[in-house]
């Protein structure tokens, strides 16, 4: 069983390693499929089959950046506000500036935590969400570390969210998207699947800053991703996700990224692959990127 993302030995130092992956097989909120626990065990595992070449940079990235996959956090029997807080705490002890920190989820909860680690060590960053639901609910079944809560409560951290792929909301969600435009762009699914002008608006977003990017693999269309507990049909092709995460990374200075909401579902070992292949291209297209760049060069 591979558990080194990518399966490199030869790159699982943590020293010379430039990529921390951390598994938080966290799973305590979701409200329909269940199974995001064990996703993060899913994309390793499917991460051994993934090429390491990359085409648009004509060489096998990974072995110049390394990665190195960290034990998983185990959150146990903790209720969601102390899961957060330790989920938090290691983040807050593993982020740096020259590490690039990658969190494999679990449910989209746990980004909750990183946010809230992320903040204790870079202070307020632009967040940019992959995503079908716009989870800005205040609290949802009685508790406000729900997923569907999960950008609400990154936003209580500062900083400001750009939001793409959603098309999933409830009115609540619509008034306080109405009433915090200055903190919040969203992106629908159907309009940016009409007009692709939209990558130019991110750009000029995030252009400069510090970013946190959360990927929750049911921003894709669940004919592409449908290991995944909420599917909202209408999603982002495969080649629509590349392209934010590549805009993303060129724009702005990436202090972390995650991937949540994996469901692994016998028999669709597809799902697997596809989730640890956008994994992969995201740590390529970062890590190519010229503050990352420069970083590999000091």
């Amino acid at each position: 069983m591979t558990t080194n993302f990518l399966g490199l030995p030869q790159a699982s130092s943590r020293l010379d390693s430039r990529v921390w992956v951390l598994p938080v097989p966290y799973e305590a909120t979701t409200t329909y499929g269940r199974g995001t626990r064990l996703g993060p065990a899913a994309i390793i595992a499917a991460s051994a089959q993934v090429e390491l070449y990359d085409r648009r940079l004509n060489c096998e990235p990974a072995l110049d950046f390394g990665v190195h996959t960290l034990p998983p956090l185990i959150t146990g029997d903790l209720a969601p506000p102390g899961a957060v807080q330790a989920i938090a705490g290691q983040v807050q002890a593993l982020a740096s500036s020259d590490r690039l920190l990658c969190i494999l989820g679990g449910e989209h909860g746990v980004s909750i935590g990183v946010a809230r680690g992320l903040h204790e060590v870079f202070g307020d960053f632009l967040t940019v969400q992959i995503d079908a639901h716009a989870d800005l609910r205040n609290s949802y079944e009685d508790s406000p570390f729900s997923h569907a809560c999960t950008a609400r409560r990154i936003l209580d951290e500062g900083g400001s969210l750009a939001q793409l792929g959603v098309r999933s909301l409830d009115v609540s969600e619509a008034d306080f998207l109405r009433e915090n435009q200055e903190r919040v762009r969203t992106f629908f699914a159907s309009d940016m699947l009409a007009d692709r002008a939209y990558l130019a608006e991110l750009a000029g977003w995030i252009t400069g800053k510090q970013v946190y990017l959360t990927i929750d693999v049911d921003c894709l269309d669940p004919s592409v991703m449908p290991a995944t507990g909420t599917p909202e049909p209408g999603g982002l092709r495969w080649y629509d996700v590349v392209e934010i995460v590549d805009t993303v990374a060129r724009a702005a200075h990436v202090i972390a990224f995650d991937c949540v909401e994996l469901a692994p579902m016998p028999g669709l070992h597809h799902a697997d692959f596809t989730a640890a292949k956008l994994v992969y291209h995201a740590m390529c297209s970062i890590m190519s990127s010229p503050f990352w760049a420069k970083v590999g060069q000091s």
